[in-house]
């Protein structure tokens, strides 16, 4: 964590001002014509030009995505911390007790690595209105960073409307309505989008007989039709399970019910053979006019290698795909559709984003079905159906996973965003909405991080005063998982040294050809642009940048991404804190060993060696 830095270098900009302002103050007093009036006008000018925003960071919450939670709060802290943001943080207990806590408690690997320790080491509060108050006095803005319950259904959000405590992202009553699955798939039906058939279980028991009115009504076999049994407010990573038939699917909903995990549960048709796909969208209106822009969507793609059992091949994405190094995924980003439905997932995610009233961001989850695959519908004419097949949008997250790879920084860096660019803007455009944050909202002297070009040769022989990194991580050993972490963070940290100009590289994995295995000289390393970083694992990294030179593929995305940004500017120029993107997105460039090394001696750049294993210091 940086925040003790970011807080010193805030404090000594204070101090370099405060003798500017006793410099103006002398100057005044020797040349009388420039009035102690203009004084006072200079004086404030510097202090309101000088004032820093107050955020406070809200983590952790009953549900079992705190962890997730706490993940996104050191990600959100590392990137928005210091200059003219300052940030303090809270945790809220599963039993909703909140507390003050302080950095080196988010940067724990878990909740429950402090949660014992609250009570001795952090400011507790009595009472969540206690809470609020003092969020009242001393914050300007709260960030609420809580996945799940209380999080996304608009209980925090409540909370802070009762205390006028302005806040990033949608209000309490849109959050309640479009957290709720069923009751979100009711309103979409309403607006005219094509939903997922479903039926809704609630109650201490589920009803059999009107369960076995749904499964015959959509042609499903009560022995074995297969289905998806969730939550309805349990986030999109808790609780979800495959089912067959409708004993299964009773007893599974059953489960959750008596488990406490929900008391409503949904069972839903399994869609196969389609398509997961998950858009960040991101509002850039001004005021009270609400324009979403869609980034450009992830398509999340299962992968099973060699013997699987059908409970594996069924599982669905969940909490361990989606945020923990695995290789049964792969993202490709745009999605492998065609152009026409890449563009009708857009303006889907952008409508239902204004119908349901959300604000600031949110993450739009849902699945293309080819057109072989018939999903029921009461009306054609419902918005979804493409000439190449049908567009369901599922689970709507409030609240979307900041995590270092997360979804929100893979596309916004596909379009120009770094992770504090995308971060900032967020919060820079929900300061608007406030007119006592209006300062805020306007522009901004803060120097984002400067822009620092993705092409190898231009970066290493730039002549401009900056040092060079080479951070170096991957390799074929059973940590390089660690190894990609360790490489990224290292990378992302240092990111905010101007002075320095870092390059991220992966030792990539071995093909299983053992007769390069010793011949390291010849081994392949990767210069990677910004958004390839962003992977859970170096498989997922390496074949990412097999993609990104695919002919056909460096054309699709050279033209959404350019479409993307002529939507986002066409907002972002009428906000005067907007000070542009900050990364470029070129094609990876491959290297062997021998070259890369060439290349850091040429560069006579700095070395950092995150792979977890000598093969580099044998060279």
């Amino acid at each position: 964590c940086r925040s003790g830095t970011a807080s010193v270098r805030a404090e000594l900009q204070l101090v370099a001002i405060e003798a500017e302002l006793e410099k103006l103050c002398f100057a005044g007093a020797v040349e009388e014509h420039r009035g102690p009036t203009r004084l006072r006008l200079i004086e404030r000018e510097e202090k309101e030009r000088v004032r820093v925003l107050r955020v406070g960071l809200i983590c952790g919450g009953p549900s079992a995505e705190r962890g997730i939670s706490l993940n996104s709060t050191r990600s959100v802290l590392d990137h928005i911390q210091g200059g003219d943001i300052h940030v303090n943080c809270y945790y809220i207990d599963p039993d909703l007790n909140a507390f003050a806590i302080s950095p080196a408690q988010v940067c724990s690997n878990t909740a429950a690595d402090f949660d014992f320790k609250l009570a001795s080491l952090a400011q507790g509060f009595e009472s969540l209105s206690d809470f609020a108050e003092h969020l009242a006095a001393s914050v300007d803005m709260v960030f609420p960073v809580i996945h799940g319950k209380f999080g996304e259904d608009g209980g925090i959000q409540e909370l802070l409307e009762k205390y006028n405590i302005p806040f990033v992202g949608t209000g309490s009553s849109e959050c309640c309505q479009a957290f709720d699955k069923y009751n979100a798939s009711l309103e979409l039906s309403r607006q005219g989008f094509i939903t997922v058939p479903s039926c809704l279980i609630q109650g201490s028991e589920a009803d059999e007989s009107e369960l076995s009115k749904w499964f015959a009504r959509n042609q499903l076999d009560p022995k074995s039709g297969k289905v998806v049994v969730k939550t309805t407010r349990a986030g999109s990573s808790i609780g979800v399970t495959v089912a067959y038939g409708l004993a299964d699917s009773l007893s599974k909903a059953n489960a959750i019910i008596t488990e406490g995990i929900d008391s409503r549960v949904l069972v839903e048709i399994f869609l196969e053979g389609g398509s997961e796909f998950t858009a960040i969208v991101l509002d850039v209106g001004s005021g009270s006019d609400c324009h979403p822009v869609v980034l450009l969507p992830n398509e999340v793609e299962l992968q099973f290698h060699g013997s699987v059992d059908v409970t594996e091949k069924d599982a669905i994405f969940n909490y361990r795909r989606k945020c923990l190094p695995t290789q049964q995924v792969a993202y490709h980003t745009p999605p492998r559709f065609a152009i026409d439905v890449i563009e009708s997932i857009r303006e889907g995610a952008s409508r239902l984003f204004q119908k349901l009233g959300l604000r600031d961001f949110a993450r739009i989850d849902g699945w293309f079905l080819p057109q072989s695959i018939h999903v029921t519908s009461s009306s054609d004419s419902k918005f979804g159906r493409t000439e190449m097949g049908t567009i369901l949008f599922t689970d709507i997250n409030l609240i979307s996973g900041m995590e270092q790879t997360s979804f929100l920084f893979q596309q916004a860096s596909k379009v120009g965003f770094s992770h504090s660019n995308i971060l900032r803007s967020i919060i820079r455009h929900a300061c608007v909405r406030y007119p006592n944050l209006a300062s805020f909202g306007s522009v901004s002297d803060y120097a984002p991080r400067r822009s620092k070009t993705s092409m190898l040769n231009e970066a290493v022989h730039n002549c401009n005063g900056t040092r060079k990194v080479f951070v170096i991580f991957g390799g074929d050993s059973s940590e390089r998982q660690v190894s990609l972490v360790s490489g990224t963070n290292v990378w992302l940290n240092l990111q905010a040294f101007d002075d320095l100009e870092v390059i991220p590289f992966l030792l990539a994995p071995t093909t299983g050809d053992s007769s390069n295995e010793f011949d390291v000289s010849s081994r392949t390393v990767w210069s990677l642009l910004y958004s390839l970083v962003l992977r859970h694992t170096t498989e997922e990294v390496l074949d990412a940048c097999i993609e990104a030179i695919e002919p056909d593929r460096v054309a699709l995305t050279s033209h959404l991404r350019n479409r993307v940004v002529q939507n986002l500017m066409e907002g972002l120029k009428k906000h005067s804190w907007f000070t542009g993107f900050d990364i470029t997105d070129e094609p990876p460039v491959k290297l062997t060993v021998e070259q890369w090394i060439k290349l850091a001696k040429e560069a006579q750049a700095t070395v950092f060696l995150a792979v977890q294993f000598n093969i580099i210091t044998n060279v």
